[in-house]
């Protein structure tokens, strides 16, 4: 005879599991702009992430020395786990509900539990790459600016111009030549995307060479 009962509460354990598994925390990307009067400590207590977490995250080696207009990108918690843990749950309610009115096998119903599962869990670690991939690239660029003009627009050196220090005849293809912020990163980035494909790749050839 078909047990009800029994179905209810199995039910009810596996959707408890689904959801235990996927309540853990994942990380955001801030991207703040440094203003005047900031120190890390204001920017730290802000947003509620570490000194040590966004200095490490931006190759900071002085926590008490920002700039002015400076680019800082750091991790925060979000909610994004929270609520693919609670959509998760919710879906395992709804097949623990059908289960147990209906007659179906029980290895039917097993199979599409983890076929939702392993697709959850691939969109959740496509997420997660993507976020990384993104973050080490703010990361990068952030530190090259440091490096070359201290976030500085009108920073010079013979004839080299900018945040991104571009030389004369780099200025003159990707642009930059103006003192607006955008500008100068938009030429930073279109001169790294053309040499070196990712920040990433141009932040390891400065750290070997000196330059970029």
């Amino acid at each position: 005879m078909f047990n009800i009962k029994k179905t209810l509460t199995i039910a009810a354990g596996v959707a408890g599991a689904l959801a235990f598994g996927g309540a853990h925390a994942s990380a955001d990307t801030t991207d703040y702009v440094v203003q005047s009067g900031d120190t890390l400590n204001k920017i730290s207590a802000k947003y509620n992430v570490s000194v040590d977490k966004i200095a490490a995250q931006n190759n900071i080696s002085n926590v008490n020395w920002i700039v002015t207009g400076q680019h800082l990108s750091f991790a925060t918690d979000d909610t994004t786990s929270t609520q693919t843990a609670s959509t998760t749950t919710a879906a395992a309610d709804t097949s623990s509900t059908t289960q147990a009115a209906s007659t179906t096998s029980s290895t039917d119903n097993t199979a599409s539990t983890s076929t939702q599962t392993a697709s959850t869990t691939t969109a959740a670690t496509s997420s997660t790459t993507t976020s990384s991939s993104s973050s080490s690239e703010t990361a990068a660029l952030n530190a090259l600016i440091a490096r070359e003009s201290s976030g500085n627009v009108n920073a010079t050196s013979g004839q080299y111009y900018g945040l991104g220090q571009l030389s004369a005849q780099a200025r003159s293809i990707y642009g930059g030549n103006t003192a607006d912020y955008n500008d100068q990163l938009n030429a930073m980035k279109a001169y790294i995307a053309a040499r070196y494909g990712t920040a990433v790749n141009a932040l390891a050839h400065s750290n070997s060479t000196g330059w970029y």
